[in-house]
């Protein structure tokens, strides 16, 4: 009787975490969908305050990182509210900036405390052309198709936003289509805060925008196999090239002096229930 009731007490421990597991990654994607309707609306009070108060967070956007709270409210407060809708806080009339969230793959580790997720994103911009004439940025419209590679905390019990990485990967004309976008279809930022009032607090070195089809880092090994995608196999040579002659790999690393917390070094093992596992940041 003793062995077969601690056997239960097992079995519901391990229901217990799996369950919590479940409803964290739910929690998780309910989260970053919240986050894309407010987006969509121009909302970007409440988007910020989605975002963790913790010093490591950041958002990297167009090659360029934007550091902590201040940072993130200089991205959304500052160069999107003041360009899309002139400062307030919500929607002007005739300007569309939808965001399609789909594809999303949420990991919890082991702590509960942590997670990541790759979520795709299509955007369909622009302007009715009955506010042509008053509107600054005139009548236009256009598809945007971007890949997230976030984290996410979980602080007093409540998942916030925490390290977001929005690579857009490709832009076209509503008109002409993607095979005929110009290349550096949006300016990349080449100055920084507080030279830039709106500026992010660092460039990185790596850029990429259509038709450069590198392949953004899974946060996650192969379910399989549980090995990691070879870095080179992630880059875009010429067609019939060497990968050699291509551009470098890119990368999810940290800052330096970041870590992820509830990460581990444990090599993956096919079939794990909780992933990913990754390796803490290595400072070189």
């Amino acid at each position: 009787m003793e062995q077969e009731l601690a056997e239960l007490k097992k079995q519901v421990h391990a229901l217990q975490k799996e369950l919590s597991r479940v409803s964290d990654e739910a929690e998780v994607r309910k989260t970053h969908h919240k986050y894309g309707y407010y987006l969509d609306k121009c909302l970007y009070n409440e988007v910020v305050d989605m975002f963790s108060d913790h010093p490591d967070a950041y958002v990297e956007f167009l090659g360029c990182r934007y550091r902590g709270k201040e940072g993130i409210k200089r991205l959304y407060q500052g160069r999107f509210q003041q360009t899309f809708v002139k400062g307030r806080n919500g929607p002007v009339h005739g300007w569309l900036l939808d965001h399609i969230m789909m594809q999303d793959i949420v990991d919890v580790d082991e702590t509960g405390t942590h997670a990541w997720c790759r979520m795709r994103a299509l955007m369909q911009a622009g302007t009715h052309q009955s506010i042509e004439e008053y509107y600054p940025r005139g009548h236009r419209q256009w598809w945007e198709g971007g890949l997230y590679e976030n984290e996410y905390i979980k602080e007093n019990g409540v998942w916030k936003l925490f390290r977001y990485r929005y690579f857009p990967f490709w832009h076209a004309d509503f008109e002409r289509g993607w095979s005929h976008t110009k290349k550096n279809y949006i300016p990349w930022p080449t100055v920084t805060y507080p030279e830039d009032p709106l500026g992010p607090d660092e460039i990185l070195e790596q850029k990429m925008l259509w038709p450069d089809t590198r392949v953004v880092p899974f946060h996650y090994p192969h379910p399989v196999t549980g090995k990691p995608t070879a870095p080179d196999d992630l880059r875009a040579p010429a067609y019939g090239a060497d990968v050699s002659t291509s551009d470098p790999p890119l990368s999810l690393d940290l800052p330096a002096g970041q870590s992820r917390p509830g990460a581990t070094s444990r090599e993956p093992k096919p079939g794990d229930r909780v992933l990913p596992e990754l390796v803490q940041n290595k400072v070189e």
